[in-house]
């Protein structure tokens, strides 16, 4: 379309009493080497996507509808496009009941700044796509859908929401973080593993990590892991040596429902970290660190999930005796369960409480001891995300309709 064929378009649609902004690129369909970056159809609620004024998921699709107060507004989380190019944005729309005057916008913004419109209109119905200019490639990207309208029985209903592009992100090529990338989080990561099974404060503790920690200039994130009741590391020894084949440092010893020995432990790591004579001198990054455990490991994670040093817990058949767990949460946590867990109930009833970002999954097939094995790719997506940047993650794996553990079992999370 020429310049002069798309504004006569423009004016023709004004006459008409639709307003409608200029189009940011061809609405053309995307190549065939693009892939999809990130997808919601809005079945299990708004699922990445936050909220402000009149807005609900009860259709399998989001609805905004007017108010006289408060213009609704859909937003997106930030979407990394790291190493991609020719990205397109797809969405179906219907706006309804809409006056003159009246709109609803669709709108895109890069790293943090001004969103820019996609279109905007008083009527439309059905699917349509977007090409993004260059200046969006490789860059975060948000999605903003809005409506400027008075009545709830003016909406606009939005579903089908996908981002497709070319290069990077593959399962070839993901993104980069702070680790070396990996294919598959479910087989072993790039390192080495050594394993000291006579370290920690008290020389009772596991600490497992890559033989050549430091290599190349990586800092390796923390975990520290507590088993469940009646074990100790050794039962959870290849899981220790999976996390740590991926560039994590993790410490482990005998739990209890304190959490002290967590802390105790971070603190001793510290230490090691900032001694020239110690192996892992400044090998660590102690900003990017996480607690968490199996049961009675998942209670005690609890008890000390307010620690300041902490990105994130991980909390496995574990749930709190009296429901009280989730008070002392402060950052983005992972709930696992199992469908055939006696433990289960307990960690629903933490998760209705739970305050702050969280992901929850009942694996199929699962009983409180297989939970951490049956798990333990998840927990390796989940710190890779959290821990080493991979923000690819959030989508890909996590908190999408798409997503890639939502096939192992029944998925919640809720506060993104």
């Amino acid at each position: 379309m020429t310049r002069t064929s798309r504004h006569l378009r423009l004016l023709s649609a004004a006459a008409l009493g639709i307003l409608t902004a200029v189009t940011i690129g061809s609405t053309a369909r995307p190549a065939s080497a693009a892939t999809p970056v990130y997808g919601e159809d809005f079945s299990a609620g708004l699922g990445t996507f936050t909220a402000t004024g009149s807005v609900s998921a009860a259709t399998a699709a989001a609805r905004l509808s007017g108010s006289l107060r408060t213009d609704p507004t859909l937003t997106s989380a930030p979407l990394s496009l790291a190493g991609r190019r020719d990205v397109t944005v797809s969405y179906t729309r219907i706006a309804s009941g809409l006056d003159l005057g009246e709109s609803f916008t669709a709108a895109y913004a890069v790293d943090g700044g001004a969103f820019t419109p996609l279109e905007t209109a008083r009527t439309a119905t059905g699917s349509t796509s977007f090409r993004l200019p260059a200046s969006a490639e490789n860059r975060t990207l948000r999605l903003r859908f809005s409506l400027d309208a008075n009545s709830v029985a003016e909406t606009l209903t939005v579903d089908d929401v996908l981002v497709q592009a070319e290069g990077g992100g593959g399962p070839t090529d993901p993104p980069a973080g702070s680790l070396p990338p990996v294919d598959d989080v479910s087989e072993p990561g790039p390192y080495a593993v050594t394993v000291d099974s006579s370290a920690g404060p008290d020389g009772d503790g596991w600490l497992v990590h890559p033989t050549d920690a430091g290599q190349g200039g990586v800092d390796h994130p923390v975990f520290v892991w507590g088993p469940g009741a009646g074990s100790d590391p050794a039962d959870y020894e290849d899981m220790l040596r999976q996390w740590a084949s991926h560039g994590f440092v993790v410490y482990s010893e005998v739990s209890s429902s304190s959490g002290d020995y967590m802390a105790d432990a971070l603190d001793w790591l510290e230490d090691r970290n900032a001694d020239p004579a110690d192996p892992l001198y400044q090998d660590l990054d102690i900003s990017e660190v996480a607690f968490g455990g199996h049961s009675r490991g998942s209670i005690g994670t609890f008890d000390v999930a307010d620690d300041p040093r902490l990105a994130t817990t991980v909390h496995v058949a574990g749930g709190s005796f009296d429901g009280n767990g989730p008070d002392t949460l402060r950052n983005p946590a992972l709930y696992l369960g199992g469908d055939e867990d006696f433990a289960t109930p307990n960690v629903e009833r933490d998760y209705a409480t739970t305050d702050v970002p969280v992901w929850f999954n009942v694996l199929d097939g699962t009983d409180h001891i297989m939970a951490t094995r049956n798990g333990q790719h998840i927990i390796t997506a989940w710190l890779r995300w959290h821990l080493a940047d991979e923000e690819f993650r959030r989508t890909q794996d996590f908190l999408s309709a798409t997503c890639t553990f939502c096939t192992l079992g029944e998925v919640q999370h809720k506060n993104w």
